[in-house]
């Protein structure tokens, strides 16, 4: 076999060498720009006014915990996707939160609505409105403890004596 092998030269003919110094120059520029990256802004009035104080820990939705324990989204903060582990009934897709980090958080998503006397077979994705809300202190972690979602167009809204206890993993009332 007849392969040719073609290496770069070192220094491009015609050009000067970098000096070693130099060559560490984009690496270093990059990470002196992203240092901050990660952390919380740093200049007032940049946190939106539903988000707790700078330095305050953000809550996240319950944790994976009982019967949702091995659902999506919890121990998240502001998670675009949950589920409960339960039939597509129990699935929120493609929510986008309007606050965060106050007494009841609240986004907009789709799940699957199921109307009275139809079967989950026969389900349609629809908007849905999801509330995170007793904003509390569970196992020594912040976190919105309760969570529901509904769907106002077909008549329903909040209701804070039927939701999913996402600090134990259980309905409330239990089913």
């Amino acid at each position: 076999m007849n392969e040719r092998v073609t290496t770069m030269p070192a220094v491009w003919p015609g050009r000067r060498p970098w000096p070693a110094a130099l060559a560490i120059l984009p690496v270093t520029a990059a990470v002196l720009v992203c240092a901050g990256c990660a952390g919380p802004a740093s200049s007032a009035g940049t946190a939106a006014a539903s988000t707790p104080s700078q330095g305050a820990a953000m809550p996240t939705l319950g944790r994976p915990a009982g019967v949702f324990a091995h659902g999506t989204g919890f121990g998240e903060v502001r998670p675009a996707k949950i589920f409960n582990g339960g039939d597509p009934t129990g699935l929120v897709t493609h929510i986008a939160w309007t606050s965060w980090g106050g007494p009841r958080a609240v986004g907009t998503g789709t799940s699957d609505y199921v109307g009275p006397g139809q079967s989950v077979a026969t389900g349609s994705l629809q908007r849905a409105t999801v509330v995170a809300f007793s904003l509390g202190s569970c196992h020594g972690k912040l976190m919105y403890r309760a969570l529901e979602w509904y769907f106002p167009q077909h008549g329903q809204s909040f209701s804070a004596g039927h939701y999913q206890d996402i600090c134990r993993g259980s309905y409330v009332p239990a089913a």
